[in-house]
């Protein structure tokens, strides 16, 4: 007879720990089902390694630059095997601290590739093929996603998507990023601060589509000035080995470039395939996401879904407020759904980008009557200290009748460390603070948390220095 649990997690994701580990703390038995690693794509092929390359290249970055400071230093190149080396050891301490997690919560860890059958069934099936069932009063499922790829672009030699990049034992010398949003910004960042040459090749209009368009064009300016060649709306039509180890990508009206490596960033897909789900209510769109209600529920009685196998936004924090959403529903708890027009999103390029709420255009495109605020980066101290100017915040806020600033709908941030910044921004917006509110507040000096309180010290008419 199958063991029964008062939670089953199939996925060890974001999603699928963090329901674990709060379920447990709450005193639920759980069972954590996970085909893999623990930690997932996050921790084992995405978030993670991929901001420990971006710190290689920023210290890469210092090193070319320590002559301005007065320190002499000698730049010999990149050994990408110790970027590697230090990646994985990274990686290996989280994996070991969240695997002492699942033992210091007593949480159940069963390795194997979990399928959601009737009555909450769930068959585990080990690599050598060997099942076990166990049963779940309620089950989460938070099987992640996986990266897409396009047709013509099969993963293979120079053609790598996310997973890939992050296994490369040497650095290339060329590199085509096709897909111009996050996760091809945060790449082409990467590989133009050690040095490769990069192009990045994007079908729309512009990159980092849907970005405030202030913020996107100091990213782009700063991106020329690493010397980022960018092709905007431009179609990849295919590619041709040019016998070397590297291709030929064939894009635009009959251009072509030869690479040593082509990272293909177009997004990720769910990974629901192995879910099973036959003999369940639980329903699939058409894109093969996990289709819920507000609080993360299924069609299925006590069956939820979180993380990037749902239509959310596809972002880690996001699917940790999801798995607390889900497991305060089991314990009957009240709870509010995650507003997800005001959840923080960062970007890890060089530049960083930071949001929380409206951008200007989409604040205009939801008929707010605005007034929008701005503080560049370089009449900062701080950032002049440090040495990285680029950068801009930017806030928009309600107008009011008498046509002054209140209500903050929109905090963005393009520059060093934003991703730090932005925590500030991101209560004025879920607060629904007004700009003479957080005005009062007292920011540190000199600090880069100043051309926040300063642009919102400069929207309530008065300012220092702005």
């Amino acid at each position: 007879m199958a063991e029964t649990y008062d939670l089953v997690v199939i996925g060890g994701g974001p999603g699928g720990y963090a329901a674990a580990f709060y379920g447990a703390s709450a005193g639920l038995s759980v069972a954590l089902v996970e085909k893999d690693t623990i930690g997932g794509t996050c921790l084992n092929r995405g978030c993670i390694p991929a901001k420990a390359f971006l710190e290689t290249a920023a210290v890469n970055r210092h090193v070319l630059h320590s002559a301005e400071f007065g320190v002499n230093s000698t730049q010999n190149g990149v050994d990408f095997s110790v970027t590697q080396a230090r990646k994985q050891k990274i990686v290996d301490g989280l994996v070991k601290g969240l695997t002492g997690l699942t033992k210091s919560k007593k949480v159940t860890y069963l390795l194997g590739v979990g399928s959601l059958g009737a009555n909450k069934t769930v068959t585990v099936t080990a690599a050598d093929g060997s099942t076990q069932q166990v049963q779940g009063k309620n089950v989460i499922l938070a099987a992640g996603s996986v990266p897409r790829t396009i047709p013509g672009f099969e993963v293979g030699g120079p053609i790598m998507t996310s997973d890939e990049v992050l296994m490369l034992s040497t650095l290339p010398a060329r590199v085509a990023v096709i897909g111009g949003g996050a996760i091809g910004c945060e790449f082409a960042s990467t590989f133009a601060d050690l040095g490769s040459t990069v192009t990045i090749l994007e079908g729309l209009p512009k990159i980092l589509p849907g970005l405030d368009a202030d913020l996107a064009n100091v990213v782009v300016k700063s991106f020329k000035k690493k010397n980022i060649d960018i092709k905007t709306g431009v179609a990849v039509k295919g590619h041709a080995l040019n016998g070397s180890g590297g291709t030929v990508v064939s894009f635009g009206e009959g251009e072509t470039l030869e690479v040593d490596a082509v990272v293909v960033s177009v997004g990720r897909r769910p990974s629901a395939e192995l879910l099973g789900l036959q003999g369940t209510a639980v329903k699939q769109s058409e894109r093969g996401f996990i289709e819920v209600d507000e609080y993360c529920a299924t069609a299925e009685p006590g069956v939820y879904a979180v993380g990037d196998i749902i239509n959310t936004p596809q972002l880690a924090h996001v699917a940790y407020a999801e798995a607390i959403l889900a497991v305060k529903r089991i314990l009957g708890e009240p709870v509010a759904p995650v507003n997800y027009d005001r959840v923080p999103w960062a970007i890890y390029c060089h530049p960083e980008v930071a949001w929380a709420g409206h951008s200007e255009e989409s604040a205009i495109a939801a008929g707010y009557d605005i007034v929008v605020g701005k503080h560049q980066f370089r009449a900062n101290s701080r950032a002049m200290i440090i040495g990285d100017t680029d950068g801009l915040v930017k806030v928009i806020a309600k107008k009011n009748a008498d046509g002054t600033a209140g209500q903050i709908l929109g905090v963005q941030m393009v520059g060093a460390w934003v991703t730090e910044q932005l925590s500030g921004g991101y209560l004025a917006v879920n607060w629904e603070a007004t700009v003479a509110e957080v005005a009062e507040f007292i920011q540190p000096h000199p600090s880069l948390s100043e051309l926040f309180g300063e642009t919102m010290l400069s929207m309530t008419g008065r300012s220092i220095n702005a």
